[in-house]
């Protein structure tokens, strides 16, 4: 020891020590603000039914957040209808509530082929895409330009129009 009174391992548990609060530090303030409330997602939605030929009604529905969603008076769903082919074949907008609630009905287009077919549905020319869950609907509105992200879908099974 020296006259200090530390041992030589000191200023390195010291230095660890420092780097260590620094990397928290800054690893809180780079992905969000930790005192912001938690992320408010849009909520998820149901298909029924889970089946339908073509001409059948199928309801898309979702209840409100309990996050305080914001989404604002005026604010609407885009429901899309994806074949089995991945082809858009119905595509619609809806009202939805300030927390993101809603109800859609549609009936299945006449030329809806067979198959396992995608029901999507997410906000209107809001950020759907924002995995932060922080509110940037609330500052107004924006132009926005989708990226590539995971788009919400539900299976509806498309049957023959005998049925099967």
């Amino acid at each position: 020891m020296g006259k200090s009174g530390r041992g030589p391992g000191a200023c390195l548990r010291a230095v660890a020590a420092f780097v260590a609060v620094a990397a928290v530090a800054f690893g809180l303030g780079g992905c969000r603000d930790v005192f912001a409330p938690p992320p408010c997602m849009p909520p998820a939605y149901t298909v029924t039914p889970s089946k339908a030929k073509p001409g059948d009604a199928v309801t898309v529905s979702a209840p409100d957040t309990t996050c305080g969603a914001r989404y604002g008076e005026g604010a609407q769903i885009q429901v899309r209808l994806r074949d089995a082919m991945g082809t858009t074949v119905l595509e619609e907008l809806a009202p939805m509530t300030d927390d993101g609630g809603f109800t859609f009905v549609f009936t299945v287009p006449p030329a809806t082929g067979p198959g396992k077919a995608a029901v999507v549905a997410y906000p209107y020319n809001l950020d759907w895409c924002d995995d932060t869950g922080v509110n940037n609907r609330a500052a107004g509105p924006r132009t926005l330009v989708l990226v590539s992200c995971a788009e919400p879908m539900v299976p509806l099974v498309v049957l023959d129009a005998a049925g099967g």
